[in-house]
């Protein structure tokens, strides 16, 4: 492993143990109160829903089916909760990889050494996606172990194909707040696009999707890749998952060309 990658492991295995173990918890607090719901499925029946709201009920992702272990799954797990907390941790990744060395003053030593600039970005990127492929391989464990041991019957691939998703689009994010923090060196802008990008493609993902003004902008979203396909019912939606890996891509290279053209005081 390069060493630039495992520096940076290192120094993020505080925030990276942090993570797993807050999203473990949240993940088995709410999974384990399925029992009871699936023990009076009537009171959570799609009647009963049906009283919701309808933006709040869009915003849940419509809440169907939500007595069921993949309706439950896939609303409290995979609708926001968990993509939510992907994204803070990939975003918090993302901008500890230039940004936050950069504002602090260090950045400016790593370059004195022979590192060329555009290495030195995709190491940090590929400390970025070992992070949070841990973070993911951790969590997927913890939610297909408490599905099985709660009788949600939803099989082990749909979990991952889910889970998978989740990954993606916080690799996604994160590359985004590394892309500005390499174009900027400030960790506030890069917080800022990555909390305008999250929350207003999901909303245009969600509550947007019945209003003909803004539903065209569900193919610049992020989150369309990943809520449309329905893992957990329909499996790997592989073209959508692509997609992400793409965006994921070019905004490596753009943190890189951004990077490598930009005067950090050196």
């Amino acid at each position: 492993m390069p060493a630039l990658v495992s520096k940076s492991l290192r120094d993020q295995r505080r925030s990276l143990i942090g993570w797993t173990i807050g999203m473990s918890a949240f993940f088995v607090l709410y999974l384990s109160i399925y029992p009871s719901i699936s023990a009076d499925p009537a009171l959570y029946s799609q009647t009963a829903t049906a009283k919701y709201p309808g933006a709040l009920k869009d915003l849940m992702g419509g809440l169907d089916d939500f007595a069921s272990g993949a309706g439950y799954l896939q609303t409290v797990v995979y609708q926001l909760f968990g993509p939510m907390l992907f994204v803070v941790c990939a975003m918090v990744l993302g901008n500890r990889a230039l940004a936050q060395p950069e504002e602090a003053g260090t950045l400016e030593l790593t370059l004195t050494l022979p590192v060329d600039r555009g290495r030195l970005v995709l190491q940090r990127f590929a400390a970025l996606l070992l992070g949070l492929l841990a973070v993911a391989a951790v969590t997927f464990l913890v939610v297909w172990g408490l599905s099985a041991a709660t009788g949600m019957n939803v099989p082990a691939d749909r979990i991952l194909a889910g889970h998978t998703g989740v990954f993606l689009l916080g690799v996604t994010f994160g590359t985004i707040a590394l892309a500005v923090g390499a174009a900027t060196g400030r960790k506030a802008l890069g917080m800022s696009a990555v909390g305008v990008i999250a929350v207003g493609g999901y909303i245009v993902e969600t509550m947007g999707r019945n209003v003909a003004a803004i539903s065209w902008l569900k193919w610049i979203s992020p989150f369309h890749y990943f809520l449309e396909g329905q893992p957990l019912r329909q499996g790997f939606p592989v073209g959508d998952y692509l997609v992400l890996a793409a965006a994921t891509a070019v905004l490596a290279l753009i943190a890189v060309l951004a990077f490598d053209r930009r005067d950090v005081g050196v």
